[in-house]
């Protein structure tokens, strides 16, 4: 068992070879030549009914165009063209998007909020803080105010004891071991 052990230690440190004169340099990857492309497709949910539809085309040189179709819940056909390059996708639509109820009254309820709030920024006087309507608390609400407060300064004054408690404890054990014995780098308490 000793002379494998001894065998393999042998055969590990000979396998080391020393790599620092190797240098390591990295190049950068070719670019892949240019790769144009076209493709399309047509598919429907019933035979013989076509329902979406999709062509794109790219030049190779990064520049995409392309249109899609599909036939939306009311029954009528959508249609999408579309550039895609170094600055984006650029959709054009086929149709005029109409907002419903919910988003009508969204937008609404939006820039009314959005207008009070422009209305109250434009009274408040530059270099001067904006005086904010604080909500009024209740009796138990400012009860329990003042209950969180006082306990907080309670645990705050008692941290702040422990804390000077174990800075003195920690200022006599420096000095109590600055004027410990030390003779010949040996320790004697």
């Amino acid at each position: 068992m000793k002379q494998f052990f001894i065998l393999v230690v042998c055969a590990l440190s000979a396998c080391r070879a020393d790599v620092s004169h190797l240098h390591l340099a990295t190049t950068p990857e070719p670019h892949a030549p240019a790769s144009p492309y076209v493709f399309s497709y047509q598919a429907g949910r019933a035979p013989g009914h076509v329902d979406r539809q999709h062509t794109e085309v790219s030049d190779g040189s990064g520049v995409i165009r392309g249109a899609f179709s599909y036939v939306d819940p009311k029954n009528q056909v959508r249609t999408v063209q579309y550039v895609a390059d170094e600055h984006g996708f650029h959709p054009q639509l086929s149709h005029q998007l109409e907002d419903s109820a919910a988003v009508k009254a969204a937008k609404q309820k939006h820039l009314a909020a959005y207008n009070r709030i422009a209305q109250e920024h434009a009274s408040h006087i530059p270099g001067q803080a904006p005086v904010a309507a604080a909500p009024h608390g209740s009796a138990a609400v400012i009860h329990a105010t003042q209950k969180h407060l006082n306990a907080f300064e309670r645990i705050a004054a008692e941290h702040a004891a422990i804390g000077a408690q174990q800075e003195a404890q920690r200022l006599a054990l420096a000095a109590q071991s600055e004027h410990s014995e030390i003779d010949n780098g040996q320790y004697h308490p």
